[in-house]
C-alpha cells in the first residue's frame, strides 16, 4: 500500500507537471503571446511588426504584446528573446543587420544566433533602392552608372548608418559593377536625404518607404530598387537587376521562437503566420511601410537567412564597417 500510494504521488505530481508545461498543451495558445523586438517603437520594421502581430493575433485567438528592446546592434533583444521559456509565449522579431553584420563585426558575441533560435518564418523583405538629387542630371541607373565611370575619383553616396544594409548595398552595388564609389556616412536616413537633396551627396541608398516622400515630392529622384522583381506598387519603377543581373538587396524581418520550443508549437506559429502575410489588407498596409511578405516554411526561412548570412559576412569582413 505504501509503495503504491507513492507511486500514485509520483503519477500526480508528473500529470499535474505535463498540464502545466505549456510546450505539452493541447490549446495552444492559452494565453497571450509577446514578441520582443530590437526595433524602436515607431520606425518601419516596428510598426511592419505590428501590422502583422494584429493579424496573427485574431488568427491565434490571443492577444500579442510587442516588446521594443533597441540597442546594441540587436543583441539586447536577441539576449533577451534567447534567454526566455521555451514555452512558445515569448518570440523574437529578427532583423537582417542582427544577423548579416552583427556575428561579423562583434569581436566577442554573446549567444550563437543561428543555434539560439528556431525560425518561424519571414515577415517581410524590405528592398533597398538608388537615388540620386534630381539635379544630377540623370534618368536611368544605366546613365548613373555612366557618369560615374566619367567622373575624376569616382563619386559619392550615403545611407542612413555605417554597417547597416542600405549601407552594405551602396559597397555591394560598386563592388559588382566596378565603380568608383566613396561611403559617407550621416546620422540617419532623413539627414541622408537631405544632403542629396541639397546637392551635398550625390546619391543614396536607401529603403524604398524611406525614400518615397522624398521622391513623389521632387527632392529626389529613384532610379531603381534591389528587389527580385518590380514592386506591386511601384510597377513603373525598374529593378537594380534589370541592370545589374541578378542583383539582388533588401532588408528583412523574420519571426523566431527560442531555440527548444516544441516543435509543433513553430509549426502552428508558422502555418498561421503565412496565413496573416498572404491577407491582402495587412500586404496593402505592409507595401505602404517598403515592405513586402513572403509566406516561408521554418526551413524555408532557415535556408533564406543562411543565404544572406553567405551573401553579406564576406562583405562585411572587407569593408570593416565599424572602422
Amino acid at each position: 500500500m505504501r509503495r503504491l500510494a507513492v507511486l500514485l504521488t509520483a503519477s500526480a505530481l508528473l500529470t499535474a507537471s505535463v498540464a502545466q508545461c505549456p510546450v505539452f498543451a493541447q490549446d495552444y495558445p492559452s494565453k497571450p503571446l509577446q514578441v520582443i523586438s530590437p526595433a524602436a517603437a515607431g520606425n518601419s520594421p516596428d510598426v511592419a511588426m505590428r501590422v502583422v502581430s494584429d493579424k496573427l493575433a485574431s488568427l491565434l485567438k490571443q492577444q500579442i504584446v510587442i516588446l521594443n528592446r533597441p540597442g546594441a546592434q540587436g543583441l539586447i533583444a536577441a539576449q533577451a528573446a534567447a534567454s526566455a521559456v521555451p514555452d512558445g509565449y515569448t518570440l523574437y522579431m529578427a532583423q537582417a543587420s542582427t544577423f548579416t553584420v552583427t556575428p561579423v563585426t562583434q569581436e566577442k558575441m554573446p549567444l550563437d544566433l543561428d543555434k539560439s533560435f528556431m525560425p518561424i518564418g519571414l515577415i517581410a523583405t524590405q528592398p533597398i533602392a538608388v537615388s540620386v538629387n534630381p539635379k544630377l542630371g540623370v534618368n536611368t541607373l544605366a546613365e548613373l552608372m555612366d557618369l560615374i565611370k566619367k567622373t575624376p575619383g569616382g563619386m559619392q553616396f550615403g545611407a542612413s548608418n555605417r554597417g547597416g544594409i542600405s549601407h552594405l548595398t551602396g559597397e555591394f552595388f560598386a563592388r559588382r559593377t566596378k565603380l568608383p564609389l566613396t561611403f559617407i556616412s550621416a546620422q540617419g536616413a532623413s539627414t541622408t536625404i537631405n544632403d542629396v537633396a541639397a546637392g551635398r551627396i550625390p546619391i543614396i541608398f536607401e529603403g524604398i518607404a524611406s525614400v518615397a516622400g522624398a521622391t513623389e515630392g521632387g527632392l529626389l529622384k529613384t532610379l531603381a530598387v534591389g528587389s527580385a522583381k518590380r514592386l506591386p506598387n511601384y510597377p513603373d519603377l525598374p529593378t537594380i537587376a534589370e541592370t545589374v543581373p541578378g542583383f539582388e538587396t533588401k532588408g528583412w524581418l523574420a519571426l523566431m521562437a527560442p531555440a527548444g520550443t516544441d516543435p509543433k508549437i513553430v509549426q502552428k506559429l508558422s502555418a498561421e503566420l503565412q496565413n496573416a502575410v498572404a491577407d491582402s489588407d495587412v500586404q496593402k498596409k505592409l507595401a505602404v511601410l517598403g515592405s513586402y511578405p513572403s509566406a516561408l516554411s521554418p526551413a524555408e526561412t532557415a535556408a533564406f537567412i543562411k543565404r544572406e548570412e553567405e551573401q553579406w559576412w564576406p562583405l562585411v569582413r572587407e569593408v570593416g564597417v565599424l572602422k
